[in-house]
């Protein structure tokens, strides 16, 4: 009852917002660019970075979440660009390499503040603790708009990412919808970054879908398990940030390893599932 009273906000963030994470990061685990997420994100924390470098307050001013967003869009827009064919150069060593270089930027930037640490470490733990009805409010309506725009174009979207030669063969252009893809996924990570933190958006991106694609090869179901993991880790991990005060848990940490303790359940499940289907095999032979 305490975390319906006193955290009321916090909650719904972590049972409404999630939802769209899952659904993006069933794309970026199939298109295999696992740090896209967190690179897009570091990316949109470096916009932060130069907000307040030049003075603006992440909380109370409009700089910051503009800069995120600007820093962000051209994020996607370099993917996009960067999104080719190379035998000895996956798209992901790119990606990596502008993750490394955003977080060196924000490192340098924010050397010449103040509070340099310390909104540094903000930005990649957070605390969704501080979330406010406005902050949800005002995510959640982003969050709905986008959601409108995929299932109205999902059947691109999914043969972008699941059946690349299918959008090849009918000559669809893909760098432009790989540019609207990565600016909605950019938006989405912009926004929760501000709540949550770098860790905790690359957590609800990542395990919920690496879970489903452990125990399931069919994408509604695979969606479906993404959202329980989510919904239970994100849960999970604020009762217990909030049941053990006294032990001084900050709460965006206690979630990413409530996702960890998840990832090696579904890995558990998905063993024992390979072991009973070895001996219903041989049983039957």
């Amino acid at each position: 009852m305490e975390i319906l009273t006193l955290w009321l906000w916090p909650l719904l963030a972590l049972i409404l917002l999630p939802g769209l994470l899952v659904y993006f990061g069933l794309h970026v685990v199939e298109r295999g660019i696992i740090f896209v997420d967190l690179a897009l994100a570091q990316i949109a924390a470096l916009g932060v970075c130069v907000a307040v470098a030049l003075g603006a307050h992440p909380g109370h001013d409009a700089l910051p979440w503009v800069l995120s967003l600007v820093f962000t869009l051209l994020g996607a827009g370099l993917f996009a660009w960067t999104r080719f064919r190379h035998p000895r150069v996956p798209q992901e060593s790119i990606i990596g390499v502008i993750y490394v270089v955003s977080a060196a930027a924000a490192t340098l930037v924010l050397s010449h503040t103040a509070e340099g640490d310390e909104a540094l470490k903000n930005l990649l733990v957070g605390n969704v603790l501080l979330v406010t009805k406005g902050e949800v409010l005002r995510t959640f309506g982003l969050f709905v708009g986008i959601a409108a725009v995929h299932l109205l174009l999902r059947r691109r979207f999914l043969m972008l990412s699941f059946d690349e030669e299918a959008a090849r063969r009918q000559g669809i252009s893909i760098r432009t919808w790989d540019f609207l893809f990565y600016a909605t996924f950019g938006l989405t990570v912009t926004s929760f970054v501000q709540i949550t933190g770098v860790y905790l958006v690359f957590s609800y991106l990542i395990v919920p879908a690496v879970c489903g694609a452990l125990l399931s090869p069919r994408i509604r179901t695979r969606l479906a398990i993404g959202w329980v993991v989510a919904l239970v880790a994100g849960i999970s991990g604020l009762a217990l940030s909030v049941k053990l005060e006294s032990a001084d848990l900050p709460t965006g940490p206690t979630i990413v390893c409530c996702f960890g303790a998840a990832l090696i359940v579904c890995g558990i499940l998905m063993r024992l599932r390979k072991g009973s289907g070895t001996v219903s095999a041989g049983n039957g032979a």
